[in-house]
């Protein structure tokens, strides 16, 4: 048996497969939005009992969702912070400096995610090659901590150039966060996206925060 699952904003949505006989079962019920993984559990419950058989001869269980695409779509997430290596602050608006049409000169680009007032620096550098060309200041990422704990974040997304080669002052700057803002969420480049490109690393960061 196979089973796939697809958590929509409304409904999810369950197939169940009978590799040997090629019957196809289907579910549906209603999304649970406070936790999504009751909707899955009960549907493939129902479905598991209405086909007469046991878990154990489920070999393949796939899911995919639309939930975060909608929360970020319709900016539900969570308020979220960003701290960032100094100069860096306006990556998320600079982007690649590409357009949707490139011919169209009035095109407005989508707001950030995060929003300037919300966008921190700290004065650590690493080189491209991971070494250290000016260290982390325990002092300074504190006081970006609170600033942007102060102005309201929920999570903080933590940014930091070149974080993919060297994350040592990104480890810094989390474990700082977790003593002074424990109940604050926290996303890490070079945990979340350890990749080269300011950009794609910062913008998957702050989704994911």
């Amino acid at each position: 048996m196979r089973i796939g699952v697809d958590i929509g904003g409304t409904f999810t949505d369950l197939v169940l497969i009978d590799e040997n006989s090629g019957t196809v079962r289907l579910g549906k019920l209603l999304t649970t939005p406070d936790n999504p993984t009751r909707a899955v559990m009960d549907g493939i419950a129902r479905l598991l009992h209405d086909a007469g058989v046991a878990a154990r001869v489920v070999r393949a269980l796939v899911h995919g969702t639309t939930l975060v695409t909608n929360a970020i779509i319709e900016r539900k997430g969570a308020k979220t912070a960003l701290i960032t290596t100094r100069g860096f602050r306006d990556t998320l608006e600079i982007a690649r400096e590409g357009r949707y049409d490139m011919y169209d000169l009035f095109i407005d680009p989508p707001e950030p995610l995060v929003p300037r007032r919300m966008r921190f620096e700290v004065g650590e550098r690493v080189q491209h090659d991971g070494t250290v060309l000016i260290a982390l200041e325990d002092r300074e990422a504190m006081q970006a901590i609170r600033e942007a704990v102060g102005s309201g974040a929920r999570a903080i997304a933590i940014t930091l150039l070149h974080a993919h080669i060297n994350p040592l002052h990104e480890q810094r700057m989390a474990a700082l966060l977790g003593d002074l803002a424990p109940d604050v969420a926290v996303s890490c480049s070079s945990e979340v996206a350890p990749e080269i490109r300011e950009y794609e690393r910062t913008s998957t960061t702050v989704a994911n925060a």
